[in-house]
């Protein structure tokens, strides 16, 4: 016999015989009908609208060609969900997890309540409506699009721009108005997809005297005491005041404390402090670390609730111990603050990305895509994701395989590049949003930092929006209100244990003394910054800013043609097509990726028009790839520099990694998760051991950077080759030199007449440069390659003799070249899966890569999908 009672609502029976909780799933199949009821169709819960009527033909694929255009219908519709279930009377809560976004909700014909924030969970107590038999449930949704517009239009003291994307974005108006993931009315790199649904889990929770809604925990340590202590808070959902003795232990520290207290009605939260009796020193591999600087061990946490005797709650969570700063100091010798995270009070250089929803529609977003991504970042020597303001607080997978992995997480509030309403109603659901999101992810060690919005300090300070200088003031009030006021006090009240940031980018620290707006958000002597300009040439490092921190920075490529085929047809295959130009969110973006090819390379000219269409693919992620390896490292390179006050830099995160659709955008994998050219080439620029090459006044810098725990002696090997061979013109090394742990360190220095005037006949045009360090033990970390001149201006280059060798036994490929050949790009078309290494310069007469696969694959298929392309090949 089943002690818990009715099996219908069955899910969990904590303490049989004293207390029962009982949870009833209502995910699974709902029907969805439109404002009308002209369509009624299955759907499934978790879902939105636009995946239920793509699942039953209603629509073809949402991201072929223009559906972005032809479906815009469906966001302009209201829609209903509607399910029937049975189940008991009790004291009963209706509890959505994710709703999204403005809804009804009806329970056999009685209104139960409203939603308005997709960034919510919502509960609702149902008990008193419930029937003996069927129970009729209907959530109703209303059009995102009208809701946000008469939204717009109730605000009449004031605009909040922007009212309206820019047109190339092909988006919907007044997203700021309404509390849903804002890039879902289009943004520069994605479509205009204003979703409907619910995107999370339905369902009952019954209980008949409390039931345990939530555990988090918080290790913090005294640095003065050189003590852990972990903070355990209960989330309690009580029928009426019940006293409790509640035991917390972890017994793989030796930890163990019982605490009496009281769950007070309602839904209440009871705070405890557990000292941890263990010494965990801060250099002990017992503590989380991020990628690359230790390991992630965790410990499990055991709470106990009883009353009198009687076991009426157990429930059991993992603990990382480690402790994060955010360190702005003053430098010696400089104005400004330093801008750098300490974990377990050691200095780390954040290394990575940043983070946008990898779908339109989260119900598309499988554990296998989030793992797939996540790894593919790790596999790149990232440490760093940027979860980026203007998408959604990723689910809760998405942290705890970053917790695994060892992925530090900087997390962004959702609201981007607006000003946004400071209405009593807004800030109040914003104000349960932020208790809830913080209640939920605070537990996760991998989350470093809180920041309240993307960009809407640097939009006020440098008046993006036009707003007039009278008007300034009623702005700026509104913007301390919402990130000040409300998130960051909310914020410092729920979670101790780790910084906040009002903006990114922003001063930090002094923007706060300027009244949280800086004059120019933008300084790079404060806190970290954002940085786009696609007119000077990327290679040239000059054009960078040399910032404390980059947390923005890139440029766009197209994807691969494999993943641009399954969404187009033939006539879309032209750089110069309608469809090209639709897919393209970003004004002259398509314009911009040649021009900055062209500075140093020649642009396809075949007269096949596929060929050409697939070459220009290819030379704008040759492109990208380029510039962001230039980029990212002139900042690891500036770790240990101050020039003329700046310098310093301890973050390079670049944008972005992963893509929404199959489109042009800053991306370095694409959407289905295939790495471009960038994201082999991010493999070796975030190595822990690098050789970073530069000119200045035609002298020729190596640096070599460190990001290991101990120290290096090193010396730089350069060797100098002619386009036209592949035997060394001439090979020279540097005196070994100490690098110091964590720090960056010129090893080489000449200027570079003399070096090729040293290699015989070798000129700039003429010959190329590689490099790698070197220790007693061998070399020390990848390869490096610096072009004397622009490739397209180099003398000998030819079009090698690439030959494939494939080995039967195992997916490896070995590259046969008669010359140098640089940026060689092996592709197995839509073949799922990756190379060890691929656009590369090759300098051997034989190279072999490893190809893994993401599903079964034959030798056969892999050898017919193989295509082998190097830059003379696109001429």
């Amino acid at each position: 016999m089943n002690p818990c009672g009715n099996l219908v609502f069955f899910v969990l029976c904590l303490f049989p015989g004293v207390f029962s909780v009982f949870s009833l799933s209502l995910n699974g199949k709902w029907i969805l009908s439109n404002s009308n009821g002209s369509l009624r169709l299955p759907a499934e819960v978790p879902g939105c609208v636009h995946s239920a009527l793509q699942k039953q033909g209603y629509t073809q694929d949402l991201y072929f060609r223009f559906s972005d255009l032809t479906y815009r219908w469906i966001a302009f519709d209201n829609w209903t969900y509607t399910t029937t279930f049975t189940g008991a009377k009790a004291k009963v809560l209706l509890v959505l997890d994710g709703v999204d976004t403005v809804s009804s909700i009806w329970l056999n014909g009685i209104s139960v309540g409203k939603t308005d924030n997709m960034f919510r969970r919502y509960e609702f107590p149902v008990g008193a409506l419930l029937k003996d038999g069927g129970n009729v449930l209907n959530v109703s949704f209303l059009s995102p699009v009208l809701y946000a517009f008469e939204r717009n239009k109730a605000h009449s003291a004031y605009s909040v721009p922007p009212a309206c994307p820019p047109d190339v974005q092909k988006g919907e108006c007044h997203v700021n108005f309404i509390r849903k993931e804002q890039r879902s009315f289009s943004w520069d790199w994605g479509p205009s997809f204003p979703s409907m649904g619910l995107w999370k889990g339905v369902r009952l929770e019954a209980f008949d005297a409390l039931q345990l809604i939530q555990v988090s925990s918080v290790p913090l340590y005294d640095f003065s005491t050189s003590q852990w202590r972990v903070q355990v808070e209960l989330l309690v959902d009580a029928v009426q005041e019940t006293n409790v003795t509640v035991t917390l232990s972890l017994p793989e520290l030796d930890s163990e404390q019982t605490f009496r207290t009281r769950f007070l009605p309602g839904k209440t939260k009871n705070s405890f402090t557990l000292a941890v009796n263990t010494v965990l020193d801060m250099q002990e591999n017992v503590l989380w670390w991020p990628n690359g600087h230790g390991d992630q061990p965790f410990y499990s946490l055991t709470v106990r609730g009883f009353q009198d005797v009687s076991l009426i709650l157990k429930t059991q969570s993992k603990v990382y111990f480690r402790t994060v700063e955010l360190v702005q100091e003053p430098i010696a010798g400089s104005p400004g603050l330093s801008f750098y995270f300490r974990i377990n009070r050691k200095p780390i250089f954040l290394k990575g990305s940043n983070w946008i929803p990898a779908h339109s529609f989260q119900d598309q977003v499988t554990p296998a895509v989030l793992t797939n991504l996540l790894q593919s970042a790790v596999d790149a020597n990232m440490n760093t994701l940027r979860v980026w303001g203007g998408g959604v607080y990723e689910q809760d997978l998405f942290y705890s395989i970053c917790d695994e992995l060892g992925i530090m997480v900087w997390q962004d509030f959702m609201f981007a590049c607006a000003m946004y309403p400071t209405d009593d109603d807004f800030l109040e659901t914003v104000r349960e949003e932020v208790v809830q999101q913080v209640q939920r992810l605070k537990s996760h060690p991998s989350v470093i930092i809180w920041s309240g919005n993307n960009e809407n300090e640097a939009a006020l300070a440098t008046n993006w929006f036009d707003i007039p200088a009278l008007q300034t003031p009623t702005y700026l009030k509104d913007y301390v209100t919402l990130y000040v006021d409300n998130i960051r006090a909310i914020v410092q009240k729920e979670d101790q244990s780790r910084p906040f940031l009002v903006s990114s980018p922003t001063n930090g620290a002094e923007s706060e003394q300027e009244g949280w707006v800086a004059a120019n958000p933008y300084d790079p002597r404060y806190g970290d910054t954002h940085f786009y300009s696609y007119v000077p040439d990327c290679w040239d490092w000059r054009a960078f800013p040399r910032t404390r921190f980059a947390s923005e920075y890139g440029f766009q490529s197209w994807p691969s043609f494999s993943t641009l085929q399954p969404v187009s047809i033939k006539e879309d295959w032209s750089y110069d097509s309608r469809f090209t130009s639709h897919r393209q969110h970003h004004q002259d973006g398509n314009q911009q990726m040649l021009q900055q090819a062209a500075l140093h390379f020649n642009l396809p000219n075949s007269t096949d028009p596929l060929k050409r269409y697939t070459d220009t693919l290819y030379i704008t992620q040759v492109m990208q790839a380029q510039c962001v390896k230039a980029q990212t490292e002139f900042y690891r390179r500036s770790q240990s520099e101050l020039i003329q006050g700046k310098g310093h830099t301890m973050g390079a995160l670049y944008w972005q990694l992963n893509d929404i659709w199959q489109a042009p955008s800053w991306s370095s994998i694409e959407f289905g998760g295939k790495w471009k050219m960038l994201h082999y080439f991010a493999q070796n620029f975030f190595a822990a051991v690098l050789p970073v090459a530069f000119e200045d006044d035609n002298t020729l810098f190596i640096y070599a950077v460190s990001d290991l725990n101990h120290n290096l002696t090193l010396r730089a090997v350069v060797t100098v080759y002619s386009w036209t061979d592949l035997d060394p013109v001439c090979t020279l090394e540097s005196d070994p030199l100490l690098v110091r742990a964590g720090s960056a360190a010129t090893v080489f220095q000449q200027p570079v007449e003399a070096l090729l005037a040293g290699c015989g006949h070798c000129t700039r045009l003429t010959c190329v440069l590689t490099f790698h360090l070197e220790d007693d033990s061998g070399q020390q970390g990848p390869t490096n390659h610096h072009f004397l001149c622009p490739p397209k201006d180099a003398q000998g280059l030819q079009r090698p003799e690439v030959t494939v060798q494939e080995d039967e036994t195992g997916h490896t490929v070995t590259v046969r070249s008669a010359s140098v050949a640089p940026f060689v790009w092996l592709d197995v078309g839509n073949v799922p899966g990756r190379f060890s290494s691929n656009g590369f310069l090759m300098v051997s007469r034989n190279r072999t890569v490893s190809f893994n696969a993401w599903r079964p694959t034959s030798v056969a298929e892999l050898s017919g999908s193989l295509t082998v392309t190097s830059l003379m090949d696109v001429y």
